[in-house]
Protein backbone atom coordinates (compact mmCIF):
# COMPACT_ATOMS: atom_id res chain seq x y z
CA UNK A 1 0.00 0.00 0.00
CA UNK A 2 1.02 3.81 -0.56
CA UNK A 3 0.60 5.49 2.72
CA UNK A 4 0.08 9.09 2.66
CA UNK A 5 3.02 9.43 5.37
CA UNK A 6 5.29 8.24 2.41
CA UNK A 7 5.27 11.35 0.97
CA UNK A 8 5.98 13.68 3.97
CA UNK A 9 9.08 15.78 4.75
CA UNK A 10 9.90 18.71 7.44
CA UNK A 11 10.22 21.91 6.09
CA UNK A 12 11.21 24.87 7.81
CA UNK A 13 8.59 27.70 7.79
CA UNK A 14 11.12 30.58 6.88
CA UNK A 15 11.86 28.52 3.21
CA UNK A 16 8.25 29.54 2.19
CA UNK A 17 8.10 32.16 -0.24
CA UNK A 18 6.41 35.49 0.76
CA UNK A 19 7.12 37.41 -2.23
CA UNK A 20 8.16 36.73 -6.03
CA UNK A 21 11.59 38.10 -6.95
CA UNK A 22 11.63 41.06 -8.74
CA UNK A 23 13.16 39.44 -12.08
CA UNK A 24 11.64 36.23 -12.64
CA UNK A 25 14.39 34.91 -14.23
CA UNK A 26 16.87 34.97 -11.38
CA UNK A 27 14.73 32.31 -9.25
CA UNK A 28 17.65 29.11 -8.36
CA UNK A 29 17.13 25.87 -10.70
CA UNK A 30 17.90 22.71 -8.99
CA UNK A 31 18.39 20.14 -11.83
CA UNK A 32 17.76 16.60 -10.95
CA UNK A 33 19.17 13.84 -13.43
CA UNK A 34 17.59 10.79 -13.20
CA UNK A 35 19.54 8.37 -15.28
CA UNK A 36 22.71 9.52 -13.73
CA UNK A 37 21.22 10.64 -10.39
CA UNK A 38 22.74 13.49 -9.88
CA UNK A 39 21.91 16.92 -8.81
CA UNK A 40 23.41 20.20 -10.08
CA UNK A 41 22.71 23.59 -8.83
CA UNK A 42 21.96 26.69 -11.41
CA UNK A 43 20.09 29.87 -12.02
CA UNK A 44 16.90 29.62 -14.26
CA UNK A 45 17.42 32.35 -16.64
CA UNK A 46 20.57 29.08 -17.47
CA UNK A 47 17.84 26.98 -18.37
CA UNK A 48 19.13 26.98 -22.09
CA UNK A 49 22.36 24.81 -20.83
CA UNK A 50 20.49 22.21 -20.03
CA UNK A 51 18.05 22.68 -23.13
CA UNK A 52 18.48 20.69 -26.62
CA UNK A 53 17.60 21.77 -30.08
CA UNK A 54 14.18 20.66 -30.89
CA UNK A 55 13.30 19.89 -27.59
CA UNK A 56 9.55 20.73 -27.25
CA UNK A 57 8.61 22.95 -24.54
CA UNK A 58 4.93 22.70 -23.26
CA UNK A 59 3.14 25.24 -20.97
CA UNK A 60 -0.21 25.84 -19.87
CA UNK A 61 -1.44 29.16 -20.83
CA UNK A 62 -4.56 29.53 -18.32
CA UNK A 63 -4.87 33.10 -16.76
CA UNK A 64 -5.70 33.40 -12.73
CA UNK A 65 -9.18 35.55 -11.98
CA UNK A 66 -9.53 38.23 -9.82
CA UNK A 67 -11.34 35.49 -7.68
CA UNK A 68 -10.85 36.66 -4.01
CA UNK A 69 -13.66 39.03 -3.14
CA UNK A 70 -14.07 40.99 0.44
CA UNK A 71 -17.57 42.24 1.12
CA UNK A 72 -19.78 42.29 4.54
CA UNK A 73 -22.57 41.22 6.08
CA UNK A 74 -25.48 43.48 7.04
CA UNK A 75 -24.13 42.92 10.15
CA UNK A 76 -21.09 44.84 9.62
CA UNK A 77 -18.80 41.07 9.59
CA UNK A 78 -16.35 40.78 7.25
CA UNK A 79 -16.43 37.93 4.69
CA UNK A 80 -14.44 36.95 2.09
CA UNK A 81 -15.30 35.09 -0.55
CA UNK A 82 -13.53 32.50 -3.26
CA UNK A 83 -15.21 32.07 -6.46
CA UNK A 84 -14.23 28.55 -7.76
CA UNK A 85 -16.26 28.54 -10.74
CA UNK A 86 -19.21 30.20 -12.55
CA UNK A 87 -22.44 27.79 -13.16
CA UNK A 88 -24.93 30.12 -14.75
CA UNK A 89 -25.17 33.83 -15.58
CA UNK A 90 -23.90 35.33 -11.73
CA UNK A 91 -24.64 32.44 -9.91
CA UNK A 92 -20.72 31.21 -8.77
CA UNK A 93 -19.71 27.83 -6.73
CA UNK A 94 -17.57 29.66 -4.07
CA UNK A 95 -15.47 29.16 -0.44
CA UNK A 96 -17.28 31.82 1.77
CA UNK A 97 -15.69 32.58 5.49
CA UNK A 98 -16.96 32.67 7.64
CA UNK A 99 -18.72 29.07 7.00
CA UNK A 100 -22.39 30.00 9.43
CA UNK A 101 -23.76 32.48 6.74
CA UNK A 102 -26.98 31.45 6.00
CA UNK A 103 -28.20 30.37 3.10
CA UNK A 104 -30.57 33.64 1.45
CA UNK A 105 -28.53 36.15 3.67
CA UNK A 106 -27.19 38.73 1.34
CA UNK A 107 -23.22 39.77 1.34
CA UNK A 108 -22.49 43.39 0.52
CA UNK A 109 -19.52 44.28 -1.70
CA UNK A 110 -18.06 47.60 -2.79
CA UNK A 111 -20.37 49.83 -0.48
CA UNK A 112 -23.36 48.48 -1.34
CA UNK A 113 -23.10 48.74 -5.27
CA UNK A 114 -22.68 45.09 -5.84
CA UNK A 115 -24.20 43.00 -3.50
CA UNK A 116 -24.38 38.70 -3.30
CA UNK A 117 -26.78 36.15 -2.21
CA UNK A 118 -25.54 32.86 -0.56
CA UNK A 119 -28.85 30.58 -2.84
CA UNK A 120 -27.26 27.31 -1.48
CA UNK A 121 -24.55 25.08 -0.18
CA UNK A 122 -21.23 26.80 -1.22
CA UNK A 123 -23.43 28.70 -4.20
CA UNK A 124 -23.36 32.53 -4.42
CA UNK A 125 -25.76 34.75 -7.07
CA UNK A 126 -24.86 38.03 -7.61
CA UNK A 127 -26.64 40.84 -8.14
CA UNK A 128 -24.21 43.12 -10.64
CA UNK A 129 -24.16 44.09 -14.43
CA UNK A 130 -22.18 40.84 -15.82
CA UNK A 131 -19.61 38.42 -14.61
CA UNK A 132 -16.78 41.14 -15.24
CA UNK A 133 -18.30 43.57 -12.79
CA UNK A 134 -17.92 40.72 -10.11
CA UNK A 135 -14.19 39.70 -11.05
CA UNK A 136 -13.79 43.41 -10.88
CA UNK A 137 -14.02 43.37 -7.27
CA UNK A 138 -11.33 40.62 -6.95
CA UNK A 139 -8.17 40.59 -6.32
CA UNK A 140 -5.36 37.68 -6.75
CA UNK A 141 -6.27 34.18 -4.87
CA UNK A 142 -2.79 33.64 -2.91
CA UNK A 143 -2.55 30.43 -1.72
CA UNK A 144 -3.11 29.99 1.79
CA UNK A 145 0.67 29.55 2.67
CA UNK A 146 1.50 32.86 1.56
CA UNK A 147 0.33 34.97 5.14
CA UNK A 148 -0.06 38.51 3.68
CA UNK A 149 -2.97 39.86 1.80
CA UNK A 150 -2.73 40.41 -1.95
CA UNK A 151 -1.38 43.04 -3.34
CA UNK A 152 -1.10 44.97 -6.65
CA UNK A 153 2.58 43.00 -7.43
CA UNK A 154 0.58 39.76 -7.43
CA UNK A 155 -2.00 40.98 -10.00
CA UNK A 156 1.69 40.77 -12.49
CA UNK A 157 3.76 38.08 -10.37
CA UNK A 158 1.11 35.39 -9.89
CA UNK A 159 0.46 35.35 -14.12
CA UNK A 160 2.36 33.69 -16.04
CA UNK A 161 3.74 36.29 -18.72
CA UNK A 162 1.80 34.31 -21.68
CA UNK A 163 -1.19 33.72 -19.50
CA UNK A 164 -4.31 34.07 -22.20
CA UNK A 165 -7.39 31.79 -21.27
CA UNK A 166 -8.56 32.92 -18.15
CA UNK A 167 -10.01 30.15 -15.53
CA UNK A 168 -7.76 29.57 -13.33
CA UNK A 169 -7.89 30.13 -9.25
CA UNK A 170 -4.70 29.12 -8.67
CA UNK A 171 -1.53 29.87 -10.95
CA UNK A 172 0.80 27.62 -12.84
CA UNK A 173 3.66 28.32 -10.77
CA UNK A 174 6.23 26.30 -12.37
CA UNK A 175 5.89 29.01 -15.51
CA UNK A 176 6.29 31.93 -13.50
CA UNK A 177 9.98 32.24 -13.88
CA UNK A 178 9.70 32.63 -17.91
CA UNK A 179 10.01 36.10 -19.02
CA UNK A 180 9.47 37.10 -22.92
CA UNK A 181 12.68 37.36 -23.24
CA UNK A 182 14.11 34.10 -22.23
CA UNK A 183 11.20 32.50 -24.17
CA UNK A 184 12.50 34.35 -27.37
CA UNK A 185 16.05 32.70 -26.58
CA UNK A 186 14.74 29.68 -26.63
CA UNK A 187 13.02 29.51 -29.48
CA UNK A 188 16.47 31.56 -31.19
CA UNK A 189 18.18 28.59 -29.65
CA UNK A 190 15.77 25.85 -31.38
CA UNK A 191 13.73 25.25 -28.79
CA UNK A 192 9.79 24.41 -29.84
CA UNK A 193 6.97 25.68 -27.93
CA UNK A 194 3.44 23.82 -27.44
CA UNK A 195 0.78 25.89 -25.58
CA UNK A 196 -1.94 23.91 -23.68
CA UNK A 197 -4.83 24.39 -20.98
CA UNK A 198 -5.94 23.70 -17.77
CA UNK A 199 -7.54 25.59 -14.92
CA UNK A 200 -6.06 24.83 -12.08
CA UNK A 201 -8.92 24.79 -9.22
CA UNK A 202 -8.46 25.03 -5.51
CA UNK A 203 -8.90 21.27 -5.18
CA UNK A 204 -4.65 21.66 -5.90
CA UNK A 205 -4.82 22.96 -2.19
CA UNK A 206 -6.96 20.16 -0.82
CA UNK A 207 -5.45 17.71 1.41
CA UNK A 208 -5.25 13.77 0.67
CA UNK A 209 -7.42 12.67 3.96
CA UNK A 210 -6.63 8.76 3.28
CA UNK A 211 -4.03 6.78 4.69
CA UNK A 212 -3.91 4.41 1.56
CA UNK A 213 -3.26 7.63 -1.14
CA UNK A 214 -4.78 4.89 -3.96
CA UNK A 215 -8.35 6.32 -2.71
CA UNK A 216 -7.92 9.59 -2.65
CA UNK A 217 -10.13 11.65 -5.79
CA UNK A 218 -8.90 14.21 -7.22
CA UNK A 219 -11.12 17.47 -8.10
CA UNK A 220 -11.92 17.56 -11.96
CA UNK A 221 -10.06 20.67 -13.75
CA UNK A 222 -10.95 22.08 -17.02
CA UNK A 223 -8.13 21.42 -19.98
CA UNK A 224 -7.82 21.91 -23.51
CA UNK A 225 -5.42 21.15 -26.30
CA UNK A 226 -5.65 22.98 -29.92
CA UNK A 227 -4.98 21.54 -32.79
CA UNK A 228 -1.51 23.33 -33.90
CA UNK A 229 -0.35 21.62 -29.99
CA UNK A 230 -1.68 18.39 -31.33
CA UNK A 231 0.48 18.48 -34.09
CA UNK A 232 3.76 19.59 -32.38
CA UNK A 233 3.24 16.64 -30.05
CA UNK A 234 2.57 14.44 -32.08
CA UNK A 235 5.51 15.61 -34.02
CA UNK A 236 7.47 15.34 -31.18
CA UNK A 237 7.07 12.01 -30.11
CA UNK A 238 6.73 10.58 -33.52
CA UNK A 239 10.47 11.88 -34.30
CA UNK A 240 11.49 10.71 -30.11
CA UNK A 241 12.14 14.16 -29.18
CA UNK A 242 11.94 15.08 -25.72
CA UNK A 243 8.64 16.46 -24.56
CA UNK A 244 9.40 18.87 -21.53
CA UNK A 245 6.20 19.71 -19.52
CA UNK A 246 6.50 22.96 -18.07
CA UNK A 247 4.40 22.26 -14.42
CA UNK A 248 2.04 19.26 -13.06
CA UNK A 249 -0.51 20.51 -14.80
CA UNK A 250 1.06 20.67 -18.13
CA UNK A 251 2.10 16.78 -17.54
CA UNK A 252 -1.36 15.99 -16.48
CA UNK A 253 -2.55 17.30 -19.80
CA UNK A 254 0.32 15.72 -21.69
CA UNK A 255 -0.78 12.71 -20.07
CA UNK A 256 -4.84 12.80 -20.42
CA UNK A 257 -4.40 13.32 -24.11
CA UNK A 258 -2.09 10.37 -24.27
CA UNK A 259 -4.86 8.20 -22.92
CA UNK A 260 -7.06 9.73 -26.40
CA UNK A 261 -9.13 13.04 -24.75
CA UNK A 262 -8.28 16.18 -26.20
CA UNK A 263 -10.62 18.49 -24.32
CA UNK A 264 -13.29 17.65 -21.31
CA UNK A 265 -11.95 17.38 -17.25
CA UNK A 266 -9.25 15.28 -16.11
CA UNK A 267 -8.95 13.83 -12.76
CA UNK A 268 -6.11 12.04 -14.00
CA UNK A 269 -3.69 11.14 -10.37
CA UNK A 270 -0.36 9.89 -10.65
CA UNK A 271 1.33 8.47 -8.20
CA UNK A 272 4.72 5.98 -7.74
CA UNK A 273 4.17 3.43 -10.08
CA UNK A 274 2.51 5.37 -12.97
CA UNK A 275 4.07 4.61 -16.32
CA UNK A 276 4.72 8.05 -18.33
CA UNK A 277 3.64 7.91 -21.87
CA UNK A 278 4.11 11.56 -23.74
CA UNK A 279 6.38 13.50 -20.96
CA UNK A 280 10.17 13.05 -20.36
CA UNK A 281 11.19 16.15 -18.71
CA UNK A 282 9.36 17.95 -15.97
CA UNK A 283 9.92 21.79 -14.98
CA UNK A 284 8.75 21.74 -11.78
CA UNK A 285 8.33 24.11 -8.25
CA UNK A 286 8.63 22.32 -4.75
CA UNK A 287 5.38 21.01 -3.47
CA UNK A 288 3.80 20.97 -0.56
CA UNK A 289 4.57 17.88 1.77
CA UNK A 290 1.73 14.82 1.55
CA UNK A 291 0.23 16.52 -1.49
CA UNK A 292 -0.80 15.12 -4.93
CA UNK A 293 1.28 17.53 -6.28
CA UNK A 294 4.58 15.70 -4.19
CA UNK A 295 3.34 12.15 -5.12
CA UNK A 296 3.33 13.25 -9.07
CA UNK A 297 6.98 14.09 -8.64
CA UNK A 298 7.92 11.39 -6.67
CA UNK A 299 6.16 9.20 -9.53
CA UNK A 300 8.32 11.28 -12.00
CA UNK A 301 11.80 11.20 -10.38
CA UNK A 302 11.59 8.22 -8.47
CA UNK A 303 10.57 8.52 -4.79
CA UNK A 304 14.43 8.52 -3.09
CA UNK A 305 15.71 10.82 -5.75
CA UNK A 306 13.12 13.24 -5.30
CA UNK A 307 14.18 13.11 -1.34
CA UNK A 308 17.47 13.54 -2.00
CA UNK A 309 16.89 16.60 -3.74
CA UNK A 310 14.56 17.84 -1.50
CA UNK A 311 16.75 17.41 0.94
CA UNK A 312 19.73 19.57 -1.34
CA UNK A 313 17.16 22.27 -1.95
CA UNK A 314 16.30 22.79 2.30
CA UNK A 315 20.21 22.56 3.30
CA UNK A 316 21.10 24.89 0.49
CA UNK A 317 18.06 27.17 1.59
CA UNK A 318 15.88 27.05 -1.80
CA UNK A 319 12.65 29.13 -1.42
CA UNK A 320 9.04 27.02 -1.54
CA UNK A 321 6.19 26.51 -3.24
CA UNK A 322 4.35 29.28 -5.54
CA UNK A 323 6.93 32.11 -5.43
CA UNK A 324 9.78 29.86 -4.79
CA UNK A 325 12.40 28.47 -6.97
CA UNK A 326 12.31 25.60 -9.82
CA UNK A 327 13.81 22.02 -10.37
CA UNK A 328 14.21 20.59 -13.81
CA UNK A 329 13.77 16.89 -13.99
CA UNK A 330 15.34 15.41 -16.84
Amino acid sequence: MLRLSDFDYNLPKELIAQYPLKERDKARLLVLDREKGTIEHAVFKDILDYLKKDDLLVLNDTKVLASRIKGKRKTGGKVEVLLLNRKSGLTFDALVKPGRLKSGEEIIFNGGKVTGRISAKNEITFNAQDAGSVYGLGSMPLPPYIKRDPEDLDNVYYQTVYAREEGAVASPTAGLHFTEELIGRMQAGGVDIAYVTLHVGYGTFGPVKSEDITRHKMEPEYFKITEEAMGKIGQAYSENKRIIATGTTSLRVLETYASGRREGHTDLFIYPGYKFRLSRCLLTNFHLPRTTLFMLVSAFAGTGLIRKAYQQAIDKKYRFYSYGDAMLII
